[in-house]
């Protein structure tokens, strides 16, 4: 069965689904018509170097999908749908084994305007070493973002996704397996759209692998950035840790749902996640779901947990004392507690690039 007819059999989901309990399907959908494929405009895509420099050999951006991705991994409903959508929208990021590079890569996603969306296929390969940020960008009434992938055995990933849409809705959906002994960062820093679906799966299945999952979220006037993510333990020796990490202003609203599964036979499993919430106005509303399914017995650990709260008075009172007028206090205080999350990231390099993308959102926004 193809896509489109995979996801025309399926059934609207059930607002008790994990999943969909924030955010209905309806209200994601770019049409609302739940039968229809809109037609998709195709963004634009390129990549280059954080400093300026050329593009390496080892690393290319090639214009369609390498391969067909199984839909039975990751969500069927959004999976579906986006791959049907993107029938003429693919590309494939591909790292050559052993590839290394000191300096970050950028993959740029312009999505223009209307109604678009894009494929991209990730390839990282064996023992390969990458830093990478895919920025999505414009003014686009719809955007829906697919990533799928594999990397390497013993590869090192720092991937970090930055949303700076100026507008309308983006929908996004990963599938993304972990090989034996690699090493992943997976960074979101989102300011941007009025609405946010995301469905991130990881799957470590071999053994050795380590995986990070970290969100900076900033939320202002009536922005909804709902944030699921799910990491599957399917193998023996496997790391996660899920830090999510959400400022919230406005009469905004944002979400993170998280679920840990270790499946039977992940002997010696390690899985943790918390979610922070920092309320910035009497209107703002934040909602976190940390969940855990454990069907292995001889675990590390797992854990998790969730707190929320608002700016601490006493710290604003601080910095008052110390010369800054109380907008300037707050905006500090939010960029430190949003750098929590930012600075387990990657490299300073990477680090500095991504404070200097987020002040520039707080100078633009109003919390």
């Amino acid at each position: 069965m193809d896509a489109a007819s995979t996801y025309l059999s399926l059934e609207e989901p059930d607002r008790s689904d994990h999943l969909w309990r924030y955010t209905p399907w309806k209200k994601v959908h770019p049409s609302g018509d739940l039968s229809h494929f809109p037609e998709m405009q195709k963004p634009e895509v390129r990549i280059s170097m954080i400093d300026g420099s050329e593009v390496p050999e080892g690393i290319s951006i090639i214009e369609g999908a390498s391969s067909d991705i199984k839909l039975d991994f990751g969500d069927q409903l959004t999976t579906s749908f986006l791959y049907a959508s993107t029938e003429n929208s693919r590309w494939t990021l591909v790292v050559n084994n052993s590839f290394t590079s000191s300096v970050p890569v950028i993959l740029d996603i312009v999505t223009g305007e209307g109604i678009s969306a894009a494929h991209l296929s990730m390839e990282i390969g064996e023992l390969s070493e990458i830093e990478l940020i895919t920025r999505v960008s414009g003014k686009s009434e719809w955007f829906g973002l697919l990533r799928t992938g594999e990397v390497g055995k013993g590869a090192f990933v720092n991937d970090v996704l930055l949303c700076l849409q100026q507008s309308g809705t983006m929908l996004r959906s990963e599938s993304i397996l972990i090989g034996r002994d690699a090493q992943v960062c997976a960074g979101t820093v989102s300011s941007g759209s009025e609405r946010t679906k995301s469905d991130l799966r990881f799957k470590m299945g071999e053994t050795g692998g380590n995986l990070k999952v970290l969100g900076s979220i900033l939320s202002a006037d009536r922005m909804h950035l709902d944030h699921h993510i799910e990491i599957l333990h399917d193998a023996a020796e496997t790391f996660s840790r899920l830090s999510w990490h959400s400022a919230c202003g406005g009469e905004s609203r944002t979400i993170g749902t998280g679920m840990l599964r270790v499946k039977e036979g992940s002997d010696g499993a390690d899985a943790a996640q918390i979610f922070h919430n920092l309320l910035l106005s009497e209107k703002a509303e934040a909602d976190s779901i940390p969940e855990l399914e454990v069907m292995e017995h001889n675990v590390v650990g797992c854990g998790h947990g969730t707190a929320n709260g608002p700016i601490d008075d006493g710290q604003i009172f601080y910095l008052e004392a110390r010369g800054y007028d109380k907008k300037d206090a707050e905006r500090a205080l939010i960029a430190a507690f949003l750098n929590t999350t930012l600075s387990q990231m990657g490299s300073d390099a990477l680090h500095d690039w991504l404070v200097m993308m987020l002040t520039a959102q707080l100078e633009t926004l109003n919390p």
